[in-house]
């Protein structure tokens, strides 16, 4: 029995070292584990790739210089003379004798109203005016018949006087017949509506037979002289201000005179061949809008222009010593216009500036930059505030300039 525990609590000190043992192996493995991943993150970042280089980007000083900046404004076209052309008496349109768009001359006949009524109106002021100076002659043949038996005493003067005054009513009369014939006349020609200027044609709302008036709110028609058309356009008042101090004279009028010619832009987009001149300036500004109107006249002796067209009045403003900066060299977000300028540490910082005018590819800054900065020329889509990059300056954009 003896034998038997002895063998037993060996048997059982074996197995306990045997499980430390175990233990001891397991934690040298994880202990192994732990030290070679340890190891392999330190060699991880060792290895890691070093950061990005500064991006080699092209930048400018901004320098000062006179330019001029083109100004557009929005214009209404018209003709130098648009008439409504209405008939002056009442009656049925007999004959029309144009066509809508055709070109007519001065005191050429467009419309023809019936004229009988008008011609048998100025028969009866004839026919009255006939009466009365036969009348008129009774009354004379009278007071010449009175005049020696007054003179003789042989009647009263009272009969003499009345004679005399008949005569002068018959006169009168005649004075006032004349005058009928003359209104009878007048009317029978309005019966003719003839061209007051030489131009174009509008539409013909009216057709022969219609029943036509001097008191309808229709027009016959229109009719507009092209040979010169006026582009009618609007000025802020700070626009006018600034207008004004360009040019020298003492008043309007003379600096009217000393105002370069200006272009017409039409609706297409392209620029009208010839030049204008302003030569109209409003006498007040519109209390409703705040702005004044100028008027500038162009040629168009080939009748190019029509009243009524729109376009716009494209006006250049001369600027001394301002400040451009390249469109491309901009960016807009959120309806403001931003440059990325470099400090002396090669560092961008995001500017708002103020865009008063363009000249060409450039714009004409107010406020943000000033000559002497420094600005990034191209990649700045991908800029950010405060990041660093390597300049690069060649004679090609290493200033802005834009000779007067």
């Amino acid at each position: 029995m003896n034998s038997d525990n002895t063998q037993n609590k060996f048997l059982k000190n074996e197995n306990v070292q045997q499980i430390k043992t175990n233990i001891k192996m397991k934690n040298v493995i994880i202990t192994s584990f732990i030290l070679a991943l340890v190891l392999s993150s330190c060699a991880d970042k060792s290895q890691a790739p070093a950061a990005a280089p500064a991006p080699l980007l092209p930048v400018s000083v901004i320098t000062s210089a006179n330019t001029t900046t083109d100004a557009e404004y929005p214009a209404a076209i018209q003709g130098t003379v648009d008439v409504e052309i209405r008939p002056q008496v009442s009656g049925n349109l007999d004959r029309v004798l144009v066509d809508e768009g055709a070109y007519v001359s001065k005191g050429q006949t467009l419309f023809k109203i019936n004229e009988r009524p008008f011609r048998e109106q100025l028969n009866n002021a004839l026919a009255s005016l006939h009466a009365y100076e036969a009348a008129l002659i009774n009354a004379q043949l009278e007071v010449d018949k009175l005049t020696p038996l007054v003179q003789n005493k042989v009647v009263s003067d009272y009969q003499l006087k009345t004679a005399k005054a008949s005569q002068k009513i018959a006169a009168a009369n005649i004075e006032q017949a004349k005058a009928m014939v003359a209104s009878a006349k007048i009317n029978l020609g309005y019966t003719n509506v003839t061209a007051p200027v030489s131009g174009y044609i509008g539409r013909l709302p009216k057709k022969q037979g219609s029943l036509v008036s001097a008191t309808d709110v229709e027009a016959l028609t229109t009719l507009s002289d092209v040979h010169e058309v006026f582009a009618y356009f609007s000025l802020s008042e700070t626009d006018f201000i600034n207008f004004k101090s360009q040019y020298a004279g003492n008043s309007i009028g003379d600096k009217i005179k000393k105002l370069p010619p200006v272009s017409l832009i039409l609706a297409d987009n392209n620029a009208y061949p010839q030049t204008g001149k302003i030569d109209m300036v409003d006498g007040q500004f519109d209390k409703t809008t705040g702005a004044i109107t100028l008027r500038a006249t162009f040629p168009n002796a080939n009748g190019t222009l029509r009243s009524g067209n729109t376009g716009k009045i494209r006006l250049g403003l001369q600027h001394d010593d301002a400040i451009l900066v390249p469109q491309s060299a901009t960016i807009e977000m959120q309806d403001k216009v931003f440059v990325f300028t470099v400090g002396t540490d090669n560092k961008v910082t995001k500017m708002p500036i103020t865009v008063i005018g363009k000249s060409g590819t450039n714009y004409l800054i107010k406020d943000g930059v000033k000559s002497g900065d420094q600005i990034v020329l191209s990649g700045i889509d991908k800029l950010q505030e405060g990041q660093l990059i390597q300049p690069e300056k060649s004679a090609k954009v290493a200033q802005i300039t834009n000779k007067k």
